[in-house]
Protein backbone atom coordinates (compact mmCIF):
# COMPACT_ATOMS: atom_id res chain seq x y z
CA UNK A 1 0.00 0.00 0.00
CA UNK A 2 1.23 3.82 0.10
CA UNK A 3 0.81 6.47 2.75
CA UNK A 4 -0.52 9.90 1.37
CA UNK A 5 0.07 13.23 2.73
CA UNK A 6 -2.96 16.16 1.81
CA UNK A 7 -1.99 19.17 3.04
CA UNK A 8 -4.37 22.17 3.00
CA UNK A 9 -4.38 25.32 3.71
CA UNK A 10 -5.12 25.99 7.01
CA UNK A 11 -8.21 29.32 6.13
CA UNK A 12 -9.93 28.38 9.52
CA UNK A 13 -6.63 30.00 11.18
CA UNK A 14 -7.28 33.28 9.38
CA UNK A 15 -10.79 33.66 9.13
CA UNK A 16 -12.69 33.39 12.59
CA UNK A 17 -16.41 32.75 12.78
CA UNK A 18 -18.62 35.81 13.00
CA UNK A 19 -15.48 38.11 11.35
CA UNK A 20 -15.78 40.28 8.90
CA UNK A 21 -13.77 37.83 6.60
CA UNK A 22 -16.38 35.45 7.25
CA UNK A 23 -19.46 37.28 6.80
CA UNK A 24 -18.22 38.08 3.39
CA UNK A 25 -17.08 34.98 2.67
CA UNK A 26 -20.01 33.42 3.65
CA UNK A 27 -22.27 35.49 1.83
CA UNK A 28 -20.21 34.85 -1.15
CA UNK A 29 -20.02 31.20 -0.81
CA UNK A 30 -17.31 30.36 -3.19
CA UNK A 31 -15.27 32.35 -5.97
CA UNK A 32 -16.46 32.65 -9.43
CA UNK A 33 -14.17 31.77 -12.14
CA UNK A 34 -15.12 34.37 -15.73
CA UNK A 35 -12.87 33.17 -18.70
CA UNK A 36 -10.69 36.31 -18.04
CA UNK A 37 -10.76 36.46 -14.57
CA UNK A 38 -11.49 35.38 -11.07
CA UNK A 39 -13.51 37.03 -8.16
CA UNK A 40 -12.13 35.22 -5.21
CA UNK A 41 -14.54 34.59 -1.98
CA UNK A 42 -11.39 35.68 -0.29
CA UNK A 43 -9.34 38.97 0.10
CA UNK A 44 -6.21 38.38 -2.36
CA UNK A 45 -3.97 38.61 0.52
CA UNK A 46 -5.52 35.74 1.77
CA UNK A 47 -6.30 33.68 -1.33
CA UNK A 48 -2.38 34.62 -2.89
CA UNK A 49 -0.50 34.91 -0.46
CA UNK A 50 -1.03 34.17 3.79
CA UNK A 51 -3.60 30.67 2.44
CA UNK A 52 -1.33 29.83 -0.74
CA UNK A 53 1.48 27.26 -0.75
CA UNK A 54 4.30 30.15 -1.98
CA UNK A 55 7.22 27.93 -2.44
CA UNK A 56 10.03 28.48 0.17
CA UNK A 57 7.95 29.61 2.79
CA UNK A 58 5.84 28.66 5.89
CA UNK A 59 2.02 28.09 5.72
CA UNK A 60 -0.11 26.97 8.20
CA UNK A 61 -2.02 23.73 7.16
CA UNK A 62 -4.71 20.91 7.84
CA UNK A 63 -2.98 17.98 7.36
CA UNK A 64 -5.03 14.66 6.47
CA UNK A 65 -2.18 11.44 6.82
CA UNK A 66 -4.15 8.85 4.74
CA UNK A 67 -3.01 5.44 4.60
CA UNK A 68 -4.31 2.87 1.20
CA UNK A 69 -3.98 -1.13 0.90
CA UNK A 70 -2.49 -2.32 -2.64
CA UNK A 71 -5.95 -2.66 -3.83
CA UNK A 72 -6.78 1.65 -3.29
CA UNK A 73 -8.85 1.29 0.24
CA UNK A 74 -8.42 3.85 2.96
CA UNK A 75 -7.50 1.62 6.02
CA UNK A 76 -6.28 3.97 8.22
CA UNK A 77 -6.07 7.97 8.73
CA UNK A 78 -5.75 11.54 10.92
CA UNK A 79 -5.59 14.91 10.77
CA UNK A 80 -3.51 17.50 12.22
CA UNK A 81 -2.46 21.26 11.74
CA UNK A 82 1.06 21.75 11.11
CA UNK A 83 2.89 23.90 8.94
CA UNK A 84 4.31 23.15 5.26
CA UNK A 85 7.24 24.45 3.08
CA UNK A 86 6.13 24.08 -0.12
CA UNK A 87 9.05 22.81 -2.36
CA UNK A 88 8.03 24.10 -6.11
CA UNK A 89 4.82 24.94 -7.69
CA UNK A 90 4.27 22.65 -10.22
CA UNK A 91 1.83 22.78 -13.79
CA UNK A 92 -0.41 19.68 -14.41
CA UNK A 93 1.63 19.98 -18.09
CA UNK A 94 5.00 19.84 -16.32
CA UNK A 95 4.42 16.44 -14.26
CA UNK A 96 2.46 15.03 -17.17
CA UNK A 97 5.62 15.79 -19.22
CA UNK A 98 7.73 14.24 -16.13
CA UNK A 99 6.01 11.04 -15.78
CA UNK A 100 5.73 11.04 -19.55
CA UNK A 101 9.68 10.88 -20.01
CA UNK A 102 10.39 14.74 -20.44
CA UNK A 103 11.39 16.31 -17.38
CA UNK A 104 12.39 20.01 -17.30
CA UNK A 105 14.92 21.55 -14.73
CA UNK A 106 12.27 22.09 -12.31
CA UNK A 107 10.95 18.37 -11.95
CA UNK A 108 14.07 16.39 -13.08
CA UNK A 109 15.21 16.47 -9.42
CA UNK A 110 11.62 15.38 -8.17
CA UNK A 111 11.15 12.68 -10.34
CA UNK A 112 12.34 9.57 -8.24
CA UNK A 113 11.14 11.02 -5.13
CA UNK A 114 8.44 13.29 -5.48
CA UNK A 115 6.45 12.47 -9.45
CA UNK A 116 7.05 8.71 -9.49
CA UNK A 117 5.28 7.42 -5.96
CA UNK A 118 2.35 10.15 -6.58
CA UNK A 119 2.20 7.96 -9.72
CA UNK A 120 2.36 4.84 -7.86
CA UNK A 121 -0.07 5.90 -5.27
CA UNK A 122 -2.60 6.99 -7.95
CA UNK A 123 -2.78 3.94 -9.64
CA UNK A 124 -4.57 1.38 -7.29
CA UNK A 125 -6.97 4.34 -6.60
CA UNK A 126 -7.81 4.31 -10.15
CA UNK A 127 -8.52 1.17 -10.16
CA UNK A 128 -10.51 0.98 -6.86
CA UNK A 129 -12.59 3.97 -8.70
CA UNK A 130 -13.13 1.38 -11.27
CA UNK A 131 -14.46 -0.91 -9.74
CA UNK A 132 -16.69 1.11 -7.34
CA UNK A 133 -18.60 2.24 -10.32
CA UNK A 134 -18.70 5.80 -10.47
CA UNK A 135 -20.08 8.27 -13.65
CA UNK A 136 -16.99 10.00 -15.39
CA UNK A 137 -18.75 12.26 -17.69
CA UNK A 138 -15.74 13.67 -19.15
CA UNK A 139 -17.39 16.23 -21.37
CA UNK A 140 -15.25 18.64 -23.40
CA UNK A 141 -14.41 21.48 -21.69
CA UNK A 142 -13.38 24.86 -23.76
CA UNK A 143 -11.11 27.32 -22.48
CA UNK A 144 -10.38 30.85 -24.00
CA UNK A 145 -6.81 32.59 -24.80
CA UNK A 146 -6.48 36.21 -25.39
CA UNK A 147 -4.06 38.04 -26.45
CA UNK A 148 -1.57 40.65 -24.96
CA UNK A 149 -4.07 42.75 -25.21
CA UNK A 150 -6.84 41.19 -23.72
CA UNK A 151 -8.82 40.60 -27.00
CA UNK A 152 -10.01 36.68 -27.50
CA UNK A 153 -7.50 34.64 -29.80
CA UNK A 154 -8.86 31.44 -29.86
CA UNK A 155 -10.74 28.90 -28.09
CA UNK A 156 -9.14 25.10 -27.02
CA UNK A 157 -10.48 22.24 -25.60
CA UNK A 158 -8.94 22.10 -22.11
CA UNK A 159 -6.98 19.02 -21.43
CA UNK A 160 -7.47 16.68 -19.05
CA UNK A 161 -4.52 14.91 -18.07
CA UNK A 162 -3.37 11.63 -15.57
CA UNK A 163 -1.86 13.97 -13.94
CA UNK A 164 -5.75 15.71 -13.02
CA UNK A 165 -6.76 12.93 -12.41
CA UNK A 166 -4.39 12.04 -9.71
CA UNK A 167 -5.16 15.01 -7.84
CA UNK A 168 -8.93 14.56 -8.33
CA UNK A 169 -8.85 10.97 -6.43
CA UNK A 170 -6.01 12.26 -4.10
CA UNK A 171 -8.88 15.28 -2.73
CA UNK A 172 -11.90 12.60 -2.86
CA UNK A 173 -9.91 10.34 -0.99
CA UNK A 174 -9.07 13.31 1.62
CA UNK A 175 -12.83 14.16 1.22
CA UNK A 176 -14.13 11.15 2.84
CA UNK A 177 -11.51 10.47 5.55
CA UNK A 178 -12.78 14.02 6.65
CA UNK A 179 -16.45 12.99 6.29
CA UNK A 180 -16.06 9.58 8.23
CA UNK A 181 -13.96 11.14 10.51
CA UNK A 182 -16.92 13.36 10.97
CA UNK A 183 -19.89 11.02 11.56
CA UNK A 184 -18.10 9.15 13.65
CA UNK A 185 -17.19 11.81 16.22
CA UNK A 186 -21.68 12.58 16.13
CA UNK A 187 -20.07 16.00 14.59
CA UNK A 188 -22.63 18.16 12.73
CA UNK A 189 -21.48 19.49 9.45
CA UNK A 190 -22.41 20.13 5.64
CA UNK A 191 -22.17 16.64 3.98
CA UNK A 192 -21.92 17.27 0.16
CA UNK A 193 -24.54 14.44 -1.02
CA UNK A 194 -26.06 13.47 -4.55
CA UNK A 195 -28.97 12.04 -4.32
CA UNK A 196 -30.04 9.63 -7.40
CA UNK A 197 -31.77 10.75 -10.88
CA UNK A 198 -35.32 11.34 -11.37
CA UNK A 199 -36.93 8.70 -13.16
CA UNK A 200 -38.76 10.90 -15.22
CA UNK A 201 -35.35 12.41 -16.75
CA UNK A 202 -34.09 8.66 -17.10
CA UNK A 203 -37.21 7.86 -19.23
CA UNK A 204 -36.47 10.81 -21.52
CA UNK A 205 -32.69 9.76 -21.63
CA UNK A 206 -34.04 6.27 -22.35
CA UNK A 207 -36.31 7.67 -25.42
CA UNK A 208 -33.15 9.34 -26.87
CA UNK A 209 -31.06 6.31 -27.00
CA UNK A 210 -33.74 4.43 -28.39
CA UNK A 211 -33.77 6.93 -31.25
CA UNK A 212 -30.25 6.63 -32.04
CA UNK A 213 -30.43 3.06 -31.93
CA UNK A 214 -28.48 2.21 -28.65
CA UNK A 215 -30.02 -0.44 -26.55
CA UNK A 216 -30.59 0.71 -23.13
CA UNK A 217 -33.33 -0.79 -20.37
CA UNK A 218 -35.63 1.32 -18.44
CA UNK A 219 -35.40 1.72 -14.78
CA UNK A 220 -33.15 2.17 -11.59
CA UNK A 221 -29.96 3.07 -12.35
CA UNK A 222 -26.28 2.48 -10.78
CA UNK A 223 -23.77 4.90 -11.37
CA UNK A 224 -21.67 2.00 -13.13
CA UNK A 225 -24.89 1.97 -15.03
CA UNK A 226 -24.03 5.37 -16.97
CA UNK A 227 -19.89 4.67 -16.54
CA UNK A 228 -20.64 1.27 -18.65
CA UNK A 229 -23.16 3.30 -21.61
CA UNK A 230 -19.89 6.26 -21.99
CA UNK A 231 -17.58 3.01 -22.26
CA UNK A 232 -19.60 1.81 -25.05
CA UNK A 233 -20.28 4.97 -26.75
CA UNK A 234 -16.62 5.92 -26.81
CA UNK A 235 -16.41 6.34 -30.20
CA UNK A 236 -19.46 7.06 -31.15
CA UNK A 237 -20.32 10.42 -33.13
CA UNK A 238 -23.29 11.34 -30.61
CA UNK A 239 -21.00 10.15 -27.04
CA UNK A 240 -20.70 14.08 -25.85
CA UNK A 241 -24.44 14.43 -26.25
CA UNK A 242 -25.15 11.20 -24.77
CA UNK A 243 -22.84 12.75 -21.92
CA UNK A 244 -24.83 16.34 -21.80
CA UNK A 245 -28.04 13.94 -21.43
CA UNK A 246 -26.41 11.87 -18.53
CA UNK A 247 -25.59 15.09 -16.90
CA UNK A 248 -29.06 16.56 -17.14
CA UNK A 249 -30.59 13.02 -16.19
CA UNK A 250 -28.66 13.41 -12.47
CA UNK A 251 -29.64 14.98 -9.29
CA UNK A 252 -28.25 18.44 -8.51
CA UNK A 253 -25.46 17.65 -5.70
CA UNK A 254 -26.34 20.20 -2.35
CA UNK A 255 -25.08 20.83 0.69
CA UNK A 256 -26.83 19.51 3.78
CA UNK A 257 -26.29 18.04 7.12
CA UNK A 258 -28.27 14.96 6.42
CA UNK A 259 -25.78 12.52 5.37
CA UNK A 260 -27.78 10.49 2.26
CA UNK A 261 -24.16 9.72 0.28
CA UNK A 262 -23.07 10.42 -3.01
CA UNK A 263 -24.67 8.82 -6.12
CA UNK A 264 -22.25 10.11 -8.66
CA UNK A 265 -19.14 9.51 -6.46
CA UNK A 266 -20.67 5.81 -5.34
CA UNK A 267 -19.98 6.74 -2.01
CA UNK A 268 -21.45 6.58 1.59
CA UNK A 269 -19.77 9.65 2.98
CA UNK A 270 -18.30 12.98 1.28
CA UNK A 271 -17.91 16.65 2.44
CA UNK A 272 -15.59 19.46 0.54
CA UNK A 273 -12.85 19.24 2.56
CA UNK A 274 -9.87 20.22 -0.01
CA UNK A 275 -10.62 24.06 -1.45
CA UNK A 276 -11.28 26.52 1.68
CA UNK A 277 -9.89 29.07 -0.19
CA UNK A 278 -12.49 29.01 -2.82
CA UNK A 279 -15.57 27.15 -1.06
CA UNK A 280 -17.23 28.44 2.38
CA UNK A 281 -18.50 24.81 2.68
CA UNK A 282 -14.63 23.67 2.97
CA UNK A 283 -14.20 25.85 5.43
CA UNK A 284 -17.30 24.55 7.83
CA UNK A 285 -15.57 21.16 7.16
CA UNK A 286 -12.35 22.36 8.32
CA UNK A 287 -14.01 23.99 11.55
CA UNK A 288 -16.00 20.82 12.18
CA UNK A 289 -12.82 18.88 12.25
CA UNK A 290 -11.19 21.25 14.41
CA UNK A 291 -13.67 21.30 17.10
CA UNK A 292 -14.29 17.43 16.47
CA UNK A 293 -10.75 16.20 17.11
CA UNK A 294 -9.82 19.15 19.75
CA UNK A 295 -7.31 20.77 17.29
CA UNK A 296 -7.89 24.80 18.67
CA UNK A 297 -10.51 26.98 19.72
CA UNK A 298 -11.74 28.30 16.61
CA UNK A 299 -13.58 25.04 15.44
CA UNK A 300 -17.45 25.22 14.78
CA UNK A 301 -19.79 25.37 18.31
CA UNK A 302 -22.83 25.31 19.22
CA UNK A 303 -24.33 25.17 16.13
CA UNK A 304 -27.54 23.73 14.78
CA UNK A 305 -28.81 21.00 12.40
CA UNK A 306 -31.53 23.70 11.48
CA UNK A 307 -28.70 26.69 10.96
CA UNK A 308 -26.72 24.09 9.15
CA UNK A 309 -29.85 23.70 6.98
CA UNK A 310 -29.93 26.60 5.99
CA UNK A 311 -26.53 27.55 5.35
CA UNK A 312 -26.14 24.53 2.92
CA UNK A 313 -29.50 26.14 1.00
CA UNK A 314 -27.99 29.38 1.00
CA UNK A 315 -24.30 27.52 -0.42
CA UNK A 316 -26.15 25.55 -2.48
CA UNK A 317 -27.49 28.13 -4.36
CA UNK A 318 -24.48 29.94 -4.64
CA UNK A 319 -22.54 27.20 -6.17
CA UNK A 320 -25.40 27.61 -9.01
CA UNK A 321 -25.63 31.05 -9.28
CA UNK A 322 -21.95 31.01 -9.83
CA UNK A 323 -22.26 27.69 -12.75
CA UNK A 324 -24.84 29.80 -14.23
CA UNK A 325 -22.60 32.74 -14.23
CA UNK A 326 -19.55 31.59 -15.37
CA UNK A 327 -21.05 29.15 -18.30
CA UNK A 328 -23.25 32.35 -19.48
CA UNK A 329 -20.04 34.41 -19.82
CA UNK A 330 -18.27 31.13 -21.69
CA UNK A 331 -20.74 30.84 -24.11
CA UNK A 332 -21.16 34.74 -24.67
CA UNK A 333 -17.27 34.98 -25.26
CA UNK A 334 -16.99 32.00 -27.57
CA UNK A 335 -20.47 32.99 -29.30
CA UNK A 336 -18.74 36.59 -29.99
CA UNK A 337 -15.19 34.73 -31.15
CA UNK A 338 -17.19 32.70 -33.80
CA UNK A 339 -18.91 35.70 -35.32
Amino acid sequence: GHRIVVAIADVARYVRPGDALDRAARERGNSVYFPDRAVPMLPEALSNDLCSLVPGQDRACLVAHLRIDGRGRLVDWRFERALIRSRARLTYRQVQAAIDGAPDEQTAPLLDTVIRPLFAAYAPLAQARKLRGTIDLDLPERRILFDAEGRIAGVVRRERLAAHRLIEEFMILANVAAATTLEDAVQPCLFRVHDRPDPLRLDALADYLERIGVPWSRGPKSPADFDRLLDRLADHALRDSVAQLVLRAQAQAVYQPRNIGHFGLHLRRYVHFTSPIRRYADLIAHRALIHALGLGSDGLRDVTIEALEELGRHLSLCERRAMECERGALERMVALHLA
